[in-house]
């Protein structure tokens, strides 16, 4: 049963924007708090005290310089901290002990925009999440199909918040995070990649940019849109067999081992899909990680389970150099490729597998 993952609702450690020239000054007043009440100003993802200082008759100055706009925490005693989108400009903050976490914050384009988006984004994915928990405690059936409905078009209004975002700010400071923070709600990295596009010259040439080029190329590797890549490695025989020589046909390109329990559950499913579409210009292609030394088990593996389509393996184990390429770090796992060369699906097991190979070649 395929669970439905739930997104975190801020994601540290991606966050930068446009270099400042004059430096910050953060003007503080709040009620309610002690003369001498520290109060401290906190990267988020580090932890770092970038500067500090004591109130005194309830005000405050902060004052500093940082290259980009980035998101930081007002720590004000002991009270819960208030996100402030920092950029280096006159910024006033008013608020009370009471209520200090909706503490009134202007003068910062950045945190406007922060603000504006997650006044939107935290109550959707509160609810998305919870919806989630619901669909993963239901069994399958009717019920549980609505809900997975529902899910993706409660997921959908999510990216279409984030598109229109794009289209109206494109130069907005924040939008790589918000770009890094949205990522767990579709996982594509090829989508991640054409709105990063969008951005204008300015946001897409910050610090924090270069984070997020460099994350979604290690997460295109393998995608499901991406071009397969191709290696080349000895069948059981010994014969070196690539990749590429199987192009013209849709490939399974099936990561296992004779040792993984999971694995060999999971080939009854295979050898039923590669019988059922084998006349169809379909095919398997498996790729084992058995260990050095390990080549009977393995060979006695293929034999019991009767995996009778091209089998690889350099017997390096985890370091299969064909795993590596595909940053396989789990098993059983599986890339479905099209004629073409491209990954048209990845991860599919039991029923999934079938289901996907009736859309692109039919069941009749």
């Amino acid at each position: 049963m395929k669970k439905i993952l739930f997104v975190l609702l801020l994601l540290p450690g991606f966050l930068a924007g446009q270099t400042g020239q004059k430096g910050f000054t953060i003007n503080g007043k709040l009620s309610g708090f002690e003369n001498g009440t520290e109060v401290k100003l906190v990267k988020n993802g580090e932890g770092t005290v970038l500067t500090d200082t004591k109130l005194k008759d309830g005000k405050f100055v902060l004052k500093g310089k940082i290259a980009e706009p980035t998101l930081f925490y007002v720590l004000v005693g002991d009270q819960a901290p208030v996100e402030l989108y920092l950029e280096n400009t006159i910024i006033s903050l008013k608020g009370s002990k009471t209520n200090l976490k909706n503490a009134d914050i202007s003068g910062s384009k950045s945190q406007k925009d922060f603000k504006d988006f997650t006044k939107v984004f935290i109550p959707m994915a509160k609810d998305l999440n919870a919806l989630a928990a619901t669909i993963n405690g239901t069994s399958p059936g009717t019920v549980r199909d609505s809900l997975i409905l529902v899910h993706q078009a409660s997921g959908n209004k999510i990216q279409n918040e984030i598109d229109k975002l794009i289209q109206k700010k494109p130069k907005s400071a924040v939008l790589p995070f918000i770009l890094s923070a949205t990522y767990g709600f579709n996982e594509d990295p090829i989508l991640l990649e054409n709105r990063f596009n969008k951005l204008d010259a300015s946001v897409r040439k910050m610090e924090i940019s270069k984070t997020l080029v460099d994350f979604i190329a290690e997460n295109k590797i393998g995608a499901v849109g991406t071009e397969a890549m191709d290696f080349s490695q000895p069948d059981t025989l010994g014969n070196m067999v690539s990749l590429s020589s199987f192009r013209g046909k849709y490939v399974l390109l099936d990561f296992w081992a004779s040792w993984c329990g999971p694995c060999r559950n999971e080939n009854p499913n295979v050898v039923a899909s590669f019988n059922k579409f084998k006349s169809k210009n379909f095919t398997v292609l498996g790729v084992s990680l058995d260990r050095p030394g390990k080549k009977d088990a393995w060979l006695e593996a293929i034999k019991e389970d009767g995996l009778i389509w091209s089998q690889l393996s350099d017997l390096q184990g985890w370091n299969n150099a064909a795993a590596k390429l595909y940053k396989v770090t789990g098993i059983p796992q599986n890339f479905l490729i099209d004629p073409q060369g491209k990954i048209i699906g990845r991860n599919l097991r039991g029923p999934a597998l079938d289901e996907k190979l009736c859309e692109v070649l039919g069941c009749n």
